[in-house]
């Protein structure tokens, strides 16, 4: 059976990279989207889930859940390790943990080991 997984992020568009020195859109959309590649390569259903803002997140988010049946949810670094989006985090946990009580939630360390976090946990 292939795990499904959701990797929750910031879109690279709405990120602050005066917090991440070195990291351009570009940089990050494309070490999320190679993860996401060597994932779905591996034979699982990778996905990502990019949000916008922390008013429509829970939307975006609850969405995706009630269209498909995760078997790991990750959420981003750049989303739980920011002080500024710490509230948009615990709301998305909570989410997660209710709307699919049935899903793993993984947590990477930046856009370069989402493929690790879910192999922890898929």
């Amino acid at each position: 059976m292939t795990k499904k997984v959701l990797m929750v992020g910031w879109h690279p568009s709405v990120v602050d990279y005066a917090k991440y020195p070195g990291l351009t859109p570009e940089r990050l959309e494309g070490a999320l989207r190679s993860d996401e590649a060597a994932l779905n390569a591996a034979g699982y259903a990778a996905e990502i889930g990019f949000i916008r803002d922390g008013e429509t997140a829970m939307d975006q988010l609850a969405e995706a859940l009630a269209q498909t049946s995760y078997d790991v949810v990750l959420i981003g670094a750049g989303v739980r390790k920011d002080d500024d989006h710490f509230l948009v985090f615990e709301k998305l946990v909570n989410l997660v943990h209710a709307a699919a009580p049935g899903a793993k939630i993984a947590f990477n360390t930046g856009p370069t080991d989402s493929e690790a976090a879910i192999r922890r946990w898929a």
